[in-house]
């Protein structure tokens, strides 16, 4: 498996298919992907407290390794995702 690390690596795709080939063979690097995920200031965050099942949270930072990633990074990105899914069902 090729890791891509940087975006330019990424050609244009004709199609859906050629994509799917390309990504086949490809993955994008971990660094690629934490350096990419928009960081917010400081002041713009609040700090809440979540209690999860240790082995739940045992898999997430398992994931995030994984990628590279945070974990509370890699949470904060799932929730703003399937954030914006649920406003576009609104």
């Amino acid at each position: 498996m090729n890791a891509i690390k940087s975006w330019s690596e990424i050609p244009e795709f004709s199609d859906e298919n050629a994509e799917a080939r390309f990504w086949e063979n490809n993955e994008l690097d971990g660094r690629l992907m934490a350096t990419s995920i928009h960081t917010t200031d400081s002041r713009e965050s609040t700090t809440i407290t979540l209690r999860f099942d240790p082995r739940m949270l045992s898999r997430i930072k398992r994931i995030a390794r994984g990628r590279f990633l945070n974990y509370q990074s890699m949470m904060k990105q799932w929730l703003a995702e399937r954030l914006e899914d649920e406003m576009r069902k609104l």
